[in-house]
């Protein structure tokens, strides 16, 4: 097979081939990496859905509202509609440079007696745009589950080190001191945004409907000879068989390319809470205080083998990255389609929303696969504490002196003889602390400096 007859398939997912469906992508016919061991097979499956499906519910409507359909036509569709030859389809386009007209024109070959009735009312983006409404549905299908698998394995770990002492970093400067369970939940926060926001634009999807070329439903009103509640009736019924609750009611050629703007922006915006937790994940590797998964027989460098690279979380990085780049292609789309409609959205769009898609099924495949083995070594912890401890005590230690009487002021001396780790041992020797120096062991317990951390 040519993988440029694959490339006017499947609405905007055209660089993935049908022939997928029933086994793995090959090396041979890779087309992006995203295909091989990066993105689910759930998720490829659901691009390479079929139009045909649609455009055959529209011609049993069609017959439902009295047009002369007969069922020996429906049934030769039926028969044809998984027989696709791409050869021919690629040959025809080549000569009619139509990529919906080739494909109705190798279909009309195969089905003679329905040939008459095949895009009967219909433009390109009757065919094209509902299908990418149905995959953009089902693509946030895929991925929702996914983004509550990682919400689940984020959440336990974050019980289970709730009450755990770690310095926290602002300015990456070590600060006042929090939980490694607290962290994690500045990780789920941004998550369980996420999920809200795919969640909210699923809910919000539409489907195109029966529009005709322009929005007007002109072609169908002249096939019902002006009956406008058929045509009304037509376009709720084929919107209901989709899955659908409504349509949009207002639609140029297409339906508004700011629904790609928005279904693309909360797959950027997932690529940035990934990135944002993997990179977090990377310093405190470098740290010693945090690990990812490393299996046993894993080699953390070629060079270095007692290396232990976070590779995990830098592949998610490097994919987010990705991911969060890609809002600007349908940000720029809606932005440049002229009156109804210019075709220069269309290659843009099978690029970018497949990338988007796929990109966002392997951050989450990756990131789920990290949050279930993060490895947490407290004795790090606790030593990286016990060094900046000293220097966070100082404000406990005045408050302490000022209760047993001494003058705030006088609390000075504490942090100008701040400049070494030996501070506590300086304040045991210095009789002015004496009236403390019971409660020292107490003032000094990490779980005093970390608020309500635990409970948040």
């Amino acid at each position: 097979m040519e993988w440029t007859s694959f490339a006017y398939e499947t609405g905007p997912f055209h660089s993935i081939s049908v022939n997928i469906c029933n086994k793995e992508p090959s090396a041979s016919c890779q087309i992006t990496p995203l295909l091989r061991g990066m993105a689910s097979r759930e998720s490829v499956l659901v691009l390479v859905r079929s139009c045909k499906l649609t455009v055959r519910r529209g011609l049993l409507v069609f017959q439902e509202l009295g047009l002369d359909i007969s069922p020996e036509q429906i049934i030769e569709l039926e028969s044809s509609v998984f027989n696709v030859d791409f050869k021919a389809a690629a040959a025809e386009e080549r000569l009619t440079r139509h990529d919906v007209m080739a494909h109705v024109h190798v279909l009309a070959a195969l089905c003679p007696r329905a040939a008459p009735i095949i895009h009967l009312g219909a433009t390109s983006c009757y065919v094209g745009d509902n299908t990418d409404l149905i995959i953009l549905r089902d693509g946030f299908d895929v991925l929702l589950p996914k983004v509550a698998g990682c919400i689940d394995r984020l959440a336990k770990f974050a019980d289970q080190y709730k009450s755990l002492p770690t310095l926290g970093f602002t300015h990456l400067q070590p600060a006042q001191l929090t939980t490694v369970g607290k962290r994690a939940c500045l990780w789920l926060q941004d998550l369980l945004m996420d999920e809200r926001a795919i969640k909210r634009a699923k809910e919000d999807l539409r489907f195109r409907g029966v529009k005709g070329t322009t929005g007007s439903q002109a072609s169908f009103l002249q096939l019902f000879n002006g009956d406008g509640e058929k045509v009304r009736a037509l376009d709720k019924t084929v919107t209901e068989m989709a899955g659908f609750a409504r349509s949009y009611t207002v639609c140029g050629q297409t339906y508004t390319r700011k629904v790609d703007v928005e279904s693309v922006s909360v797959l950027s915006s997932l690529g940035a809470t990934a990135h944002k937790i993997c990179s977090d994940i990377r310093l405190l590797a470098n740290m010693k205080e945090l690990e990812e998964p490393f299996e046993s027989t894993q080699i953390g460098s070629s060079a270095m083998p007692y290396k232990r690279n976070p590779m995990r979380s830098e592949r998610t990085c490097a994919i987010a990255r990705h991911l969060m780049t890609l809002v600007n292609n349908p940000l720029h789309t809606a932005a440049t389609q002229w009156m109804e409609r210019t075709l220069d959205d269309s290659a843009n769009r099978r690029i970018t929303l497949a990338e988007a898609f796929l990109s966002a099924d392997a951050v989450l495949l990756t990131l789920q696969n990290v949050c279930e083995g993060l490895v947490v070594y407290p004795k790090v912890i606790e030593r990286h504490i016990s060094q900046e401890l000293p220097f966070m005590s100082t404000e406990n230690v005045i408050m302490a002196m000022v209760k047993e009487g001494a003058d705030r002021q006088a609390g000075a001396r504490v942090k100008q003889e701040g400049l070494d780790n030996d501070l506590i041992e300086r304040i045991k020797r210095t009789s002015y602390f004496s009236p403390i120096l019971p409660q020292l062991d107490d003032l000094l317990d990490p779980a005093t400096f970390v608020g309500r951390a635990p409970e948040q």
